[in-house]
């Protein structure tokens, strides 16, 4: 069949299942689990890549699954994820009660979405017409939470990265993989768009901040002890101060939070914890700003007599895109849509994991409307589950279709234009370098 046909077909699937991709999506919706503890979202895909016919594989980081299809014609591989994990927002009503845990950021649409794709492409029969074949992946932890959780998994050797991604690509999920795809849900009411083809975002570095003072009673004696407290003030001021040195194309976001600052009030604080991120546009960008904020650190806690103890974590890249790719996807979408429904381009301050994907590989990461509200917000709610999960996972398998067609001409084209900032050595290498604990 030609590729317009192979198209036709799968869309019809993704229409003839769509009941049951909306239940799977609103079944993960219903059951929000926090990354690295995705056991129901693991069962759940696992189990319809099963019905396909499909052998999967459990457990790939902690939780996640893997299934591949076609590949009874030699070509490229392609991975079509679905990010398992929830974000926390305990004022959103419908977060779990006990964990805060809600799907605030639109990941189950995501899942969604890749398993429509699934539906297309296996039940149609098209992958028996490709060259190569396609991998879904359902990917634990892309939301960067509970870090005293994961480096106790870190710590026990359960994990090497706090991000689903870096797992995977750290295990060697992703070596036998071509070119990555997925989609993400964003309101765009107000930019008057339905989907966003090439966004790009900032990358950043986690840091873990313990002060150390010394006790002492507060009312009686606070001239006795060393106010660790006043330390973490100090370097937050610090921080502030540095930020007139940030240059404005780089997108620099510096947000700490205090999330222990003493024990008891009568009790000078003596054990005083800080998390934050360093973001930024560019590699280079986050490093010299990073160098910046543990100055700012040092010298709140030099200020008072404290010690300070600085955890750098590696955090995620910038995002980068791939503008081949964006193409074929929005010529799909035109499908579906007016073109001027469809925005190319836009810089997010914000991070995503698959931008350490981005640096290796050709990538594809639209962003699809369908919701309402500002991701990980209370108010964020689906609204439009044709545009958020049905309309994408055409898209996709259409995509899909267009890169391994015609003996996969398309994407061998791409991975042969494209270049990749970092090897998996270095990527693994530059991971290694910026972690580390530095004290004062």
């Amino acid at each position: 069949m030609k590729k317009d046909e192979l198209k036709k077909k799968a869309c019809a699937f993704i229409d003839q299942k769509r009941e049951k991709i909306l239940d799977v999506t609103c079944s993960m919706y219903e059951h929000p689990e926090l990354g690295y503890k995705e056991s129901y979202a693991t069962d759940l895909v696992a189990g319809v890549l099963e019905e396909l016919g499909l052998k999967v594989e459990r457990g790939i980081a902690l939780t996640g699954c893997r299934a591949s299809a076609g590949g009874g014609q030699k070509g490229p591989a392609v991975a079509v994820m679905g990010e398992l994990d929830a974000v926390i927002c305990r004022s959103h009503e419908d977060a779990d009660s006990s964990t805060g845990a809600v799907h605030a950021c639109g990941h189950n649409n995501q899942v969604g979405a890749m398993l429509g794709t699934a539906f297309g492409l296996v039940l149609s029969g098209a992958l028996d017409a490709l060259s190569g074949r396609v991998e879904f992946i359902g990917v634990p932890a892309e939301e960067y939470v509970e870090l005293e959780y994961r480096s106790g998994l870190m710590d026990e050797g359960k994990i090497r990265f706090f991000g689903g991604k870096q797992e995977l690509l750290y295990r060697g999920h992703l070596d036998a993989i071509d070119i990555c795809m997925m989609i993400h849900s964003y309101d765009m009411t107000k930019m008057g768009k339905k989907v966003l083809v090439g966004p790009e975002g900032n990358g950043f570095l986690g840091k873990k901040v313990v002060f150390t003072g010394k006790e002492a009673h507060a009312g009686a004696a606070p001239h006795e002890g060393i106010n660790a407290l006043n330390a973490a003030v100090l370097a937050m001021n610090n921080i502030h101060a540095q930020r007139e040195t940030f240059a404005d194309e780089q997108m620099i976001r510096v947000h700490p939070i205090i999330t222990k600052g003493g024990d008891i009030v009568n009790v000078v604080p003596a054990d005083v914890h800080m998390e934050s991120y360093v973001r930024g546009r560019t590699i280079e960008a986050i490093l010299d700003a990073n160098e910046k904020v543990t100055r700012a650190l040092k010298a709140g806690a030099m200020a008072v007599g404290a010690q300070v103890q600085i955890n750098d974590i590696p955090g995620y890249l910038p995002l980068l895109r791939n503008r081949e790719l964006d193409g074929l996807f929005k010529n799909n979408a035109v499908e579906f849509m007016k073109e001027e429904d469809i925005q190319d381009g836009f810089t997010f301050a914000g991070s995503f994991d698959i931008g350490d994907i981005s640096h290796l590989m050709p990538i594809l990461h639209p962003m699809i409307s369908g919701v309402k509200g500002d991701i990980h917000t209370r108010n964020f709610k689906p609204d439009d589950m044709e545009l958020a999960v049905i309309i994408p996972a055409k898209c996709m398998a259409m995509t899909v279709i267009d890169l391994l067609a015609d003996g996969a001409q398309s994407a061998r084209g791409i991975v042969e234009n494209f270049k990749p900032k970092l090897t998996k050595k270095s990527y693994l290498d530059f991971m290694d370098e910026v972690s580390k604990v530095i004290t004062a």
